[in-house]
């Protein structure tokens, strides 16, 4: 009698599965906000009324791109030895790429020996290595040294100069074009670019954190410690947070820089054009730092794992999510009036791949969307089979 029952609770069990499986086929996915939900009001952007003594200005969040503040920002104007910040991009490019090595070894043109304005002086058949070179384009904006990289890296001035153009084009650089590699522009009938445009390339060369480590010095040498170099951006000495980037001056442009700084987690791009004479370039660039940095912060969400969600038909019960890392720009004011909304659906149906999106999240401030990022599945669930449902169902009898 008892085997007689055990045979009619097995066949139950049989007929419960085929059920089980039938069932999930069909079932209607239902997609609810989540539970996670935090309101809050915004008070405002700062006021960003600001007239500098200059043609034009930008300033920029380098992590983002976010551009907090501009004045005339996309004329075309020349750029003196801000120029160099293309030049050196692309030898740093090449750097990364491998095509390049800092302990190369460079002999020095007479074309390059000829160049005047900034310099170090450097003599026809002279050695230098690549890492010397760049430092005295970086640090002293020698005009000589930055001939020499583009020769030996494109073979000729004007074939490096057509890398340059098409780099330009490829950052989305509007308003630019190269004619040298050094911004002397005495003869130059087209060399302009506009404040826009270097805080883009400014931003494209920071990213190769080589550079920031010769930007950011002060005073240092060549051959050996017979040369020597004196940073031509004084920012870095005197700007607490500076690191960089590259100074310019011509009788057309006037005095020029793109200054790059470091504070609480933000990293700034300040772009001056245009400036009267050097101390009101530097004055104009600390003006404007010190606006970004009073008025602006970075808020970041970490990474954040939610709670599993309901799996219909796998071999689990659940699922796990998480929503990675955000960030951006605010004003300071808002950042601790973010507002995060999560949405996901409350079940999903087996098979489901790791890393798959299933909801999102948004990050906003009194409703307007300051960001968004994925929810994905933190591992892979396969659709349970026939046989596995009833080995399942069969151990949970077992253990009657």
């Amino acid at each position: 009698m008892k085997f007689g029952r055990k045979i009619l609770l097995i066949s139950l069990c049989f007929a419960l599965t085929l059920q089980s499986i039938v069932l999930p086929c069909f079932a209607e996915e239902t997609v609810e906000p989540i539970r996670e939900t935090q309101e809050i009001d915004s008070v405002g952007a700062p006021d960003g009324s600001l007239e500098l003594p200059c043609k034009s200005a930008v300033l920029m969040e380098a992590n983002t791109g976010t551009v907090l503040y501009t004045q005339n920002a996309d004329e075309a104007l020349p750029p003196a030895s801000v120029t160099k910040i293309m030049t050196l991009l692309l030898v740093m490019e090449a750097v990364d790429a491998g095509m390049l090595r800092l302990d190369d070894k460079i002999s020095v043109s007479a074309n390059a020996a000829s160049m005047g304005g900034s310099q170090v002086y450097l003599k026809e058949g002279e050695i230098m290595t690549v890492e010397d070179l760049l430092k005295s384009v970086v640090i002293a904006s020698a005009n000589d040294a930055a001939v020499a990289l583009a020769e030996y890296i494109a073979g000729s001035v004007s074939a490096f100069v057509e890398k340059m153009n098409a780099r330009a084009a490829q950052l989305g650089m509007k308003n630019t074009v190269f004619e040298n590699v050094t911004g002397l522009d005495d003869t130059a009938e087209r060399h302009l670019t506009s404040a826009r445009d270097i805080a883009l390339m400014s931003q494209a060369l920071i990213s190769h954190k080589t550079v920031l480590q010769y930007s950011s010095i002060w005073m240092d040498t060549i051959r050996d410690g017979a040369f020597g170099l004196t940073n031509t951006n004084r920012l870095v000495r005197f700007y607490p947070g500076c690191t960089g980037l590259k100074t310019g001056s011509t009788s057309k442009a006037g005095f020029c820089v793109s200054v790059t700084a470091e504070r609480d987690g933000m990293s700034l791009i300040c772009v001056i054009m245009g400036a009267e004479s050097r101390d009101v370039r530097n004055a104009t660039a600390t003006q404007l730092l010190d606006w970004g940095f009073a008025n602006y912060g970075i808020y970041s969400a970490e990474r954040a794992e939610l709670e599993p969600i309901v799996m219909q038909g796998g071999t689990q019960n659940t699922c796990r999510i998480a929503y990675n890392a955000f960030s951006c720009v605010l004003p300071k004011n808002e950042i601790p009036l973010v507002e995060i909304t999560v949405t996901v659906p409350e079940k999903l149906s087996a098979p489901l791949l790791e890393n798959a999106v299933v909801g999102e999240v948004v990050f906003s401030v009194k409703g307007r969307v300051i960001g968004t990022c994925d929810v994905v599945t933190l591992e892979r669930v396969e659709r349970i089979n026939f046989f596995q449902i009833f080995k399942r169902m069969l151990t949970r009898f077992l253990l009657i």
